[in-house]
C-alpha cells in the first residue's frame, strides 16, 4: 500500500485526539484516505459517512481499497431530503451504538440552515460520537458558509447562533423593494482574524502542491445573436424594484441561457479544438447544451457542473474547457481538480470562455471577490498565531 503523504500526515497528528474535526484539502490531496485513517485510530463502533448521492460507488471503492476496519454504512445527502423514512432508521441505527463516527463528505451541501438535508444531518450529528467534515473548500458563497458546518461539529467551537455569527462576522445593509420587502445584501466581512481563531484547533487545510503548472487561458467570443438576452435584460432592469432576490437570480440564469449555444460560441470551441488537438474535458451548465456538446465533439467528455465536478478522477485528460461560467466558487475549484490532483504527470490547461456580453464579466467579478475573500480569510491561518488572533480580535 502507498504510504501517506506529508499533508495527511500533519492531518492525522493534529486531528487523531480529537472527537470532531474539518479536513478542508483541496481535492486531490487525500482526504478520504485521511479520514479513513483517523477513524481507524478511534474507538468508533460504527461510521455512518454521508456524501453527494453520484459519489456513493466511488466513495465505497475508496474506502475498501485503503482499507476501512470500521462496520460502516453510506448514504446520499439527496436521500435525506426525500426520504423520512431513511431519517428515522438511521436515527434507530445510531442510537444502538455508543461511540458512532458520523462523517459528511462534501459539507457545503449542508450551508444552507433552512434546508432538510441540513437539519437532518445536525439531529443525525448529536447522535454521534466523533464528527468529521470534508470539503475542498470551507467556503462557496460567503463566511455563512461556515456557520452549519461548525455548528454540525459542535455547537461549543463557535458558541454563537446565526445571527450572532451574522452580525459578528459580516457587514451588511438593506434593500427595500417596491412592495416593502426588505433584502439583505454582504457588503463586506469583519473579525475575520478571530473567526479562524474559533475554528482553527478543529480544522486542517491542505493545498495540492503538484511538481507541475496549471495555465489558465481566456478564450473571447462575440455573442451573435443577443436579442433574447436583451430582452431578458430589459426586463430585469424594468422590474427590479419590485423583484425578489430569487426573481433575480432566475432571470440572470435564463440570460445567461439564452447565448449558450450562440453560433458563434460554439464555432470559437471548434476554433480551439482544431488547435488542442486531443481530447478535453468540457464544463457546461445546462443540460440541453451538453447533449448538443457531446455529439458535436464525440471524443471529448462533456460534463455539467453538478455531476460532473464530483468524485471523478480524470487525469487522462490534460486539458479543461470551461464553456459556460458557474457562480459557484467551490463548484469551478472542484472542476478544475478533476485533472489536477494526485496522479498527474503533465501541465494542465483550463482554457475560460468569455463572451462580450455583461453578465459574464459580472459572474467573472463574483468569482474573483469570493477567491479573494477565501485566500484573504487563509492568509490569518498562516500568520497569525491562536493568542495573537484573539488579541487582535478583541
Amino acid at each position: 500500500m502507498i504510504g501517506l503523504n506529508a499533508s495527511q500526515k500533519q492531518a492525522i497528528k493534529k486531528l487523531e485526539q480529537l472527537r470532531v474535526g474539518a479536513l478542508f484539502m483541496e481535492p486531490g490531496t487525500g482526504k478520504t484516505r485521511t479520514a479513513i485513517e483517523l477513524i481507524n485510530s478511534s474507538q468508533a463502533d460504527f461510521v455512518l459517512w454521508i456524501a453527494p448521492f453520484q459519489t456513493k460507488a466511488n466513495l465505497k471503492a475508496e474506502l475498501q481499497k485503503w482499507g476501512l476496519r470500521k462496520k460502516y454504512r453510506i448514504e446520499g445527502v439527496e436521500s435525506l431530503s426525500n426520504s423520512d423514512r431513511l431519517y428515522v432508521e438511521l436515527i434507530n441505527q445510531l442510537k444502538k451504538y455508543q461511540r458512532a463516527f458520523m462523517v459528511v463528505d462534501e459539507s457545503l451541501k449542508i450551508k444552507n440552515r433552512h434546508a432538510i438535508r441540513s437539519r437532518r444531518i445536525l439531529g443525525l450529528g448529536k447522535l454521534t460520537y466523533y464528527r468529521l467534515i470534508l470539503n475542498g473548500t470551507p467556503l462557496s458563497r460567503n463566511i455563512l458558509d461556515l456557520w452549519e458546518q461548525m455548528e454540525f461539529l459542535s455547537p461549543l467551537i463557535l458558541k454563537m447562533t446565526f445571527y450572532e455569527y451574522k452580525d459578528k462576522f459580516c457587514e451588511y445593509s438593506h434593500f427595500k423593494n417596491a412592495n416593502g420587502q426588505k433584502t439583505e445584501y454582504i457588503d463586506g466581512y469583519a473579525n475575520v482574524k478571530y473567526l479562524y481563531s474559533l475554528i482553527e484547533p478543529y480544522v486542517f487545510d491542505a493545498k495540492l502542491d503538484l511538481k507541475i503548472a496549471e495555465n489558465e487561458k481566456r478564450v473571447d467570443y462575440w455573442v451573435y445573436n443577443p436579442d433574447e438576452y436583451q430582452r431578458l435584460k430589459r426586463k430585469l432592469l424594468q422590474d427590479i424594484g419590485s423583484m425578489s432576490d430569487y426573481d433575480v437570480l432566475g432571470t440572470m440564469q435564463k440570460m445567461q441561457q439564452s447565448y449558450s449555444l450562440d453560433e458563434n460560441k460554439l464555432d470559437t470551441v471548434d476554433d480551439l479544438m482544431k488547435k488542442l488537438r486531443r481530447p478535453s474535458i468540457i464544463f457546461t451548465k445546462y443540460v440541453k447544451t451538453r447533449e448538443k456538446l457531446t455529439v458535436r465533439y464525440p471524443h471529448s467528455l462533456v460534463l455539467t457542473y453538478g455531476k460532473g465536478a464530483l468524485g471523478l478522477n480524470l487525469q487522462k485528460y490534460k486539458n479543461i474547457i470551461f464553456y459556460d461560467k458557474t457562480w459557484d466558487y467551490a463548484q469551478l475549484e472542484q472542476a478544475k481538480r478533476r485533472i489536477y490532483r494526485l496522479g498527474q504527470s503533465e501541465d494542465v490547461r483550463y482554457y475560460f470562455l468569455d463572451g462580450d456580453l455583461g453578465l459574464d464579466k459580472m459572474i467573472d467579478g463574483s468569482i474573483e471577490r469570493k477567491s479573494t475573500m477565501l485566500r484573504d480569510f487563509k492568509y490569518a491561518s498562516k500568520h497569525f498565531g491562536r493568542k495573537e488572533l484573539i488579541k487582535h480580535a478583541l
